[in-house]
């Protein structure tokens, strides 16, 4: 399966935020904590250039904590500054101010000694949709401003939103690249809901899943399914967990289509515990491998 998205309005924010960033400070770049790689947009590098930039891992609450903290050292080695935050319950949220002033520390000192005011920092705030840029918004501002939804692409324009005295944010519209390169990246996001599932086949993610959690997470997806083994084929698999949830059609064939949604939902949902869908080493590997070629 091939996924593509681009809706017209995407390639509209792309021009829209190259035209803002002589306004800005510093970018504020929102990306999902469980897949750290594949929810930042390769795209976000070309627009920003060499802009100041602090990283933000979302729902740090859905995330591996372990895996959380290895993602952190990662990127600091990188020389990109990442928290681990949680939009929905505020956790982090203090930290974004207090390193978004360490980024900036130099620049301000010397706007200092040039005899300019002090002013509030002005961040872009990006990231692919239904990451938690509205959430985290409302968070931030202490009320509702931004339009939110637990669908990708709620938000489609630009504004301006001041957060107290220190903060001026400039929220944009989710942008997704138009293909994935690497299929691994689009059904890491499809998995987590990065993109519609009206645009996708869901029994293909729910495999996808299936085979991660085999691999990485078999103890809770014996536990969650109560399954006394994991069958190796991957029909048996959907089958066994078709058969223990009441997944049946007429005839006491199983549903599979209900069965996927099940597996979906319920991953999302964080009934299978906190899930990271990638690690720092598999993309490690996978540059090495792409050098080598």
């Amino acid at each position: 399966m091939t996924i593509q998205w681009f809706p017209g309005h995407m390639a509209k924010a792309r021009r829209q935020v190259t035209e803002k960033l002589k306004l800005i400070d510093i970018v504020i770049e929102l990306v999902d904590a469980r897949i750290p790689a594949s929810s930042r947009n390769p795209m976000i590098d070309e627009i920003i250039t060499n802009k100041p930039r602090l990283l933000l891992l979302n729902k740090a609450d859905l995330a591996d904590s372990n895996l959380t903290k290895e993602w952190i050292s990662y990127y600091s080695d990188r020389g990109i500054t990442a928290l681990a935050i949680d939009s929905q319950t505020g956790t982090g949220m203090k930290q974004i101010v207090a390193e978004s002033k360490l980024i900036l520390k130099d620049k301000f000192d010397k706007m200092a000694s040039r005899g300019i005011k002090p002013r509030a920092i002005r961040a872009l705030i990006v990231g692919i949709p239904n990451v938690g840029k509205s959430t985290l918004i409302n968070r931030l501002a202490k009320k509702n401003i931004a339009q939110t939804g637990d669908r990708p692409g709620v938000t489609k324009a630009q504004q301006w939103i001041k957060v107290g005295k220190e903060l001026e944010l400039l929220d944009t519209p989710g942008i997704l690249w138009p293909k994935f390169e690497d299929q691994q990246v689009g059904l890491r996001l499809a998995t987590t809901g990065a993109i519609k599932d009206t645009l996708l086949n869901l029994q293909e993610i729910a495999v996808y899943a299936l085979n991660f959690l085999k691999e990485n997470y078999p103890n809770r997806l014996k536990e969650r399914y109560q399954l006394e083994f994991i069958p190796e084929d991957i029909v048996e698999l959907f089958d066994e967990i078709g058969k223990r949830r009441g997944c049946k059609m007429s005839g006491g064939y199983i549903d599979y289509d209900k069965t996927a949604e099940l597996i979906i939902r319920e991953l999302r949902g964080e009934k299978l515990g906190r899930l990271t869908f990638e690690r720092p080493v598999d993309i490690e590997s996978k540059t090495e491998t792409e050098l080598e070629k």
